[in-house]
């Protein structure tokens, strides 16, 4: 099997795979006689529906059979609190600089020693969908929290016995080597004074994330949001890839099969709210035939080039489709979302953000009916998704290192998805490493296996801008044509002025502006040096900061100098 579970007595002991100190306090919690084993999408949908202040909608879940629910299944609405979005500033990763382990075990084991008063549910899922890579992931959570475990469930994928007998015949990841992921969430947890136990450690005071990635486990303290809860299981499925010779994608992929049956594989990488769902999903009128991998995680093997979604479903912004949308016919579960009363007495969903930002819901894979769970072609391009103004709608980029090291240096905007501190400017641009904020590892990893795909499997690289550029607005149809026309192979790029490694394409299909970068105007050169300058920082800080953790290799700083040292020329 993929994941290690069971042990030999041989195979049991400090310093052995699978007994870090992290992980011997929480995997030992799930074995405590106050588990209840949660074995089927139907015992988990009994128990969110009658927990309190669930709302069971008047909303079918369509095919709700296929999923191993109740035909009579119905979406289910569930609140949190005023926290509606990931709180990044939670997350405490051991191995990293100024991280005390000591401390945060400490946190942990009184946490769990508190659950011994409540009933603690146990549920599995599989997260990847081919024998390639599939890992079995456990969840402990109380009592009180049922539509939590309910979407961790129907999030990812289920023990159907289709998966389990995959997941039987499936490779062992990392030689059989990779332990079973293990997480131990009570949103219920305060803090409180106890003996021995120093929160000091925490990065916030009221809230834990702690992740021993090495020994795929976790521990959720004090967080309702579900985000949370899915991020931090992808987040270790995306480090045991990430040992295991894959590159780990925060994004998404299709496949375009074109009228000759060639066939092209693009990626796309963006966080919430950066276009990279519309990209994945369009359909362009039906030109071509579209396969779609994922919108959200997927891995890259950077031998075969290959790629392999991790979850079945989707987790989306319910905002994107109002109420009495078509597409609300495929969701499973909805939360921080209102409802009212239709004309017809029934309860019907508020789609929109009225009651609060990031109202989100669970979409089957029925809704994608291109979906598949593998795209056995080879990657043809990596399309980095920025919202940063002084870039034109698309580039493309010459030089691995420049490739990759963009990809680093991510340019995007804070979404409704997060939450940030009080006083956060949400319209300042941020860099946020390879549309990723949940890596667990040295970013030199991320860095080394997209430099990989460029360099030795020719991978071509974009940046597509879906902002705006100096005040006009890319829009979507902009975009969509700008893959299109590189798809179709129709694209004409040329050096863009003295940038050497920089090519730029003036005409697309569908283009909605004149979007030319003017190379003579001062203001938009210093916009532009003031741009690249913040990258420059930004790599020269990953060399510093967290003692160097995430410092990447020379090269990564140089491909970056040296464009701005050709704006100097202008």
């Amino acid at each position: 099997m993929s994941t290690k579970a069971y042990y030999p007595i041989s195979e049991i002991g400090a310093g052995k795979v699978g007994f870090s100190r992290t992980r011997s306090i929480i995997e030992a919690a799930f074995y405590g006689n106050n588990v209840v084993k949660v074995n089927t999408l139907k015992e988990a949908y009994e128990l969110a529906k009658n927990s309190p202040g669930t709302v069971v909608t008047d909303m079918p879940i369509k095919d709700g059979e296929t999923f191993g629910l109740e035909k009579d299944s119905k979406v289910l609405l569930f609140n949190d609190g005023a926290v509606t979005g990931r709180y990044a500033a939670a997350r405490r990763i051991k191995g990293e600089p100024g991280v005390d382990e000591a401390k945060l075990d400490k946190v942990v084991m009184d946490a769990i020693y508190e659950t011994r008063w409540k009933t603690m549910y146990h549920a599995e899922c599989f997260v990847g969908l081919d024998p390639e890579f599939m890992v079995k992931a456990h969840l402990l959570i109380p009592e009180g929290e049922e539509n939590l475990l309910y979407n961790w469930m129907i999030n990812f994928q289920y023990m159907s016995d289709e998966y389990v007998k995959m997941y039987k015949n499936s490779q062992p990841v990392g030689n059989g080597n990779e332990a079973d992921i293990y997480i131990f969430s009570d949103p219920q947890w305060v803090p409180g004074n106890r003996p021995d136990v120093d929160y000091s450690c925490l990065s916030d005071p009221l809230t834990l994330c702690y992740f021993d990635t090495n020994q795929n486990c976790a521990a959720i303290l004090g967080m309702k949001y579900f985000g949370e809860h899915k991020k931090g299981t992808l987040t270790m499925a995306w480090a045991i890839a990430n040992r295991n010779g894959y590159a780990s994608c925060h994004g998404g992929q299709k496949e375009y099969i074109l009228a000759d049956g060639s066939k092209y594989v693009a990626s796309v990488y963006g966080l919430s709210g950066s276009g990279k769902s519309t990209l994945t999903h369009a359909k362009h009128n039906g030109k071509y035939e579209i396969k779609v991998l994922h919108d959200d995680a997927f891995i890259i093997n950077t031998d075969t080039c290959s790629s392999v979604a991790l979850e079945p479903t989707y987790f989306d912004k319910t905002a994107d489709y109002p109420t009495g949308c078509a597409d609300n016919a495929y969701l499973l579960s909805a939360q921080n979302c209102s409802c009212t009363m239709d004309s017809e007495g029934k309860i019907q969903l508020v789609t929109e953000d009225i009651r609060n930002g990031n109202g989100r819901a669970i979409k089957s894979k029925l809704w994608s009916p291109n979906r598949v769970d593998k795209i056995e072609a080879p990657v043809n391009a990596i399309f980095w998704i920025m919202k940063d103004p002084v870039l034109p709608p698309v580039v493309k980029l010459s030089g691995a290192a420049l490739a990759s090291v963009m990809g680093a240096t991510l340019a995007t905007k804070t979404s409704s998805a997060e939450r940030v501190a009080a006083g956060t400017d949400l319209n300042a641009i941020r860099i946020v490493p390879y549309a990723n904020p949940f890596r667990t590892y040295p970013l030199v990893n991320d860095y080394e296996k997209f430099k990989k795909l460029v360099e030795e499997k020719n991978v071509d690289c974009y940046i597509v801008n879906t902002g705006d550029f100096m005040g006009k607005k890319v829009k979507p149809a902009d975009t969509l044509g700008i893959l299109e026309t590189i798809v179709e192979k129709k694209d004409k790029f040329e050096q863009w002025g003295p940038f050497s490694d920089i090519q730029i394409m003036n005409e697309w299909d569908g283009k909605t502006g004149d979007f030319t970068p003017d190379l003579k105007d001062a203001d938009y050169i210093a916009a532009l040096k003031s741009s690249m300058q913040t990258r420059v920082k930004a790599v020269e800080d990953f060399a510093t900061k967290k003692e160097g953790y995430d410092k990447l290799p020379d090269e990564a700083l140089a491909a970056l100098k040296k464009i701005v040292a050709e704006a100097d020329t202008l």
